[in-house]
């Protein structure tokens, strides 16, 4: 299952979803159709909901065992941590006692 049609993005919010009305999606994972009042999972790169997708919870339950579609929590803690305030009150002293 190759993800066609994916936004980039760095981060994803995804939580469940079910059609209320007779509406068609295609999963931009498999590129399959969903079918219409069906639960599934909506994807939200970034934050961004105007680049919402509508995806299978399988295929992204399957793309989130191969390392893909993280999650927002799990990109933050790959991140470099900026300095704590200990470490930025050493470094204006010894800046201030020069």
């Amino acid at each position: 299952m190759a993800e066609r049609r994916l936004p980039s993005a760095h981060w994803w919010y995804l939580r469940r979803a079910q059609n209320r009305k007779p509406a068609t999606y295609r999963c931009p994972l498999c590129g399959r159709y969903l079918p219409s009042l069906s639960e599934h999972i909506l994807m939200v790169p970034e934050g961004d909901s105007s680049r919402r997708r509508h995806a299978h919870t399988k295929c992204v339950m399957a793309a989130r065992a191969r390392g893909r579609l993280p999650t927002r929590q799990e990109w933050l803690a790959t991140q470099p941590r900026p300095p704590g305030l200990w470490r930025r009150l050493l470094a204006f002293l010894r800046r201030a006692s020069r």
